[in-house]
This record gives C-alpha cells, sequence and structure tokens, in this order.
C-alpha cells in the first residue's frame, strides 16, 4: 500500500505474518506537499528563546535527531563546535572490528553454540565478554530461557546488572525480543526470568509473583486489544492492564 500512508511492509516470520502501516507524524498547519519534507528528523527552533523542539524521527534515529537539536541549540554562541555524536562509537562499537569474526572462536571457548555467540556478538559487540563471563561463573547462566532457547539466562542477569532492567517487562520486551519473537509472548519465560532476576534484586517469593502476574495481565490485555473493532476500544483494553510499577 502506498499513499497518504507512506507505505506498507509484511514480513514473513516462519510461518507468522506481521504488517504495519501508519501516518508519520508532521507538523501541524504544514501542507501536505512539505509533509515529507519533515518526515525525517528535524530539529525546529521554537518561538521560546532557547527552546528546541523535534518533529518527525523514530528511536532508530535518535543520534541524527541529537545532533541537529544540538547544533540549533548552540547556533551562533561564539566558539562552540558543531555536535560531535556521529565521531563517537556506541557502546560495543570501540574493538568492534576485533571481535567481529570471532564468533567460533568464542564459542568454542564458552562452550556455546556458534550460532548463540553470534547472536550475542550482534546484541553485545565488543562487550560480549561482559555476558560471557557470568555464563562461565555460574555454568547454569549458560543455559537456554524455558520458552525462549534462543536467549541465555545469563542475559537477564547482564540486563539487570549492566543495562537498568528493573521490573520482567523491561527485560523480556526491551533488552530482549522474547515478547515479539515467541508465540507465548514471553509469558512462558516470565517464572525463570522473574527468578533470575530475583536473585539480582533481592526479590522475595511475593514480589516475583507480582512481577509475572503483572506481566502476564499485560499480555492479556494486549491480545484483547487485538481483537477490539476499532483503535479507541483496542487502547482501553491495552491500558486496562495494571502497571507493575504502581504497585511497588
Amino acid at each position: 500500500m502506498q499513499g497518504p500512508l507512506g507505505g506498507h511492509r509484511v514480513h514473513d516470520l516462519g510461518g507468522q505474518v506481521a504488517g504495519r502501516t501508519g501516518e508519520r507524524p508532521g507538523q501541524r498547519g504544514i501542507g501536505p506537499r512539505e509533509v515529507q519534507d519533515v518526515a525525517d528528523p528535524v530539529a525546529v527552533p521554537a518561538q521560546q528563546p532557547g527552546l528546541v523542539l523535534v518533529a518527525g524521527g523514530k528511536y532508530t534515529t535518535y543520534r541524527v535527531m541529537a545532533e541537529d537539536a544540538v547544533d540549533a541549540a548552540v547556533e551562533g554562541l561564539p566558539g562552540v563546535p558543531p555536535s560531535r555524536t556521529a565521531l563517537l562509537p556506541l557502546v560495543g562499537a570501540h574493538r568492534w572490528e576485533d571481535v567481529r569474526e570471532r564468533a567460533a572462536e568464542l564459542a568454542a571457548a564458552a562452550g556455546l553454540p556458534e550460532e548463540t555467540v553470534a547472536r550475542l556478538l550482534r546484541r553485545h559487540g565488543d562487550r560480549i565478554g561482559d555476558v560471557l563471563d557470568l555464563a562461565r561463573a555460574d555454568p547454569a547462566l549458560a543455559r537456554p530461557l524455558t520458552g525462549a532457547p534462543g536467549y541465555l539466562a545469563a542475559e537477564v542477569v547482564h540486563a539487570v546488572t549492566a543495562e537498568g532492567a528493573l521490573h520482567l517487562d523491561d527485560v523480556l520486551t526491551r533488552r530482549t525480543r522474547v515478547s515479539i519473537e515467541t508465540d507465548h509472548r514471553g509469558v512462558e519465560s516470565a517464572p525463570e526470568v522473574a527468578a533470575l532476576m530475583a536473585a539480582v534484586l533481592g526479590w522475595d517469593d511475593e514480589r516475583a509473583g507480582r512481577e509475572v502476574e503483572h506481566y502476564a495481565a499485560r499480555v492479556a490485555a494486549e491480545r484483547e486489544s487485538q481483537r477490539m473493532p476499532d483503535d479507541h476500544t483496542a487502547d482501553a483494553a491495552r491500558l486496562g492492564a495494571p502497571d507493575v510499577r504502581a504497585a511497588v
């Protein structure tokens, strides 16, 4: 589908078909011919002095948005250089060339399947050693997750200790892709992941159980929303699940 919706994408996920389409955000008050011009991220100086807004863009272009916003904010200031973000490597990219072709070697040393280590390399880059060290220190963390065999238990611990995960949905929907890569959307993995997190964060059985219960309710609400006839009722169904953060 082409036209005002800006395109349609269909993905074949091993027998599952997923599609997406929708309007791209633009600036209010401009004509349709100009919408495409601002569909990509652009820094827009606001009427309030010193305030810069960003119109359009996606999470995948956050560094471009940041660069444009910084450059717009310091424009005209004497002695201030342009943003350097494009020259700064992301975490995991500093020594990428040293590790990118070492999947087989690292897998043999860690006693893990090569495809598992290859995925860890794509996910963590030169920080892969942080995950592999967890698995070496505790062999139980080298096992695959229940319901998500493409992930290691060590990745859950790493998500908590190095990536700031505090809740079950932080791990299953944000630090990993378990929620979108499995038919059960992470529900089958939730008890084990909660137990792994509990050992690091000091949760008792009640807190771990509450995390699992809230996550299952969120997935159920999400499924229910997809059966609704329109966006309004779908949003109401999805938002009906309690937020675990409110119960902490």
